[in-house]
């Protein structure tokens, strides 16, 4: 679902791609038979909150958490990065390390790098966030299947319209359970662990 203007709480968390947003089912074999045909997820690489290149090729071998927000969204966007932090602030000093919570901008035009980084400061400082040139965001927001759009304002500014989704990844770089929005931190947590 798309999120519109100032991001009002009307949001679809939990989806993953499947050549286009799916849910995928809690039961265990129609849930085993789905993800059994998705494949690995879109490469990209885009420049973090402290100006360094990352790519998911680097992050091979760990859990991946990425989600997509701009800075400028007043409610959705700091909601989901909150539970984000706490997810990972749920897996300890041990389990944390090892998995990424990413957070890709819609929005590169106005979230630079300093930007970012002095969002993502009010979370946690394990988190990542990434942007770059709107070429290459565009990329990921297309590879992803993450509707973005501009919503002109009357003062000449504008919002942003996207996509809210959380795609979770096994250490393998492929889709794996949905990262449901609805359930505890603590929860998502214990979830997330089954994947190290």
């Amino acid at each position: 679902m798309k999120i519109r203007g100032a991001c009002p709480i009307v949001m679809l968390i939990g989806l993953i791609q499947v050549g286009w947003l799916m849910l995928i089912p809690s039961q265990g074999a129609q849930k085993d038979e789905i993800l059994s045909k998705i494949g690995p997820a879109p490469a990209f690489t885009l420049t973090t909150q402290d100006g360094k290149r990352l790519s998911l090729k680097e992050l091979g071998g760990k859990v991946v958490a990425i989600t997509f927000i701009y800075t400028g969204c007043v409610d959705t966007c700091p909601l989901l990065t909150a539970k984000m932090a706490r997810v990972q602030d749920g897996l300890g000093s041990y389990f944390g390390p090892k998995v990424f919570f990413i957070s890709i901008t819609v929005d590169p035009e106005r979230d630079t790098p300093a930007v970012l980084k002095d969002y993502l400061a009010s979370f946690d400082p394990h988190l990542r966030a990434l942007t770059g040139e709107p070429a290459a965001v565009d990329a990921a927001l297309k590879a992803y299947r993450v509707y973005a759009k501009k919503v002109p304002l009357k003062d000449g500014d504008y919002t942003m319209d996207h996509t809210a989704a959380v795609y979770l990844m096994d250490k393998n770089g492929r889709f794996v359970a949905p990262f449901n929005m609805k359930r505890t931190a603590e929860a998502e947590a214990a979830d997330v662990r089954g994947y190290l």
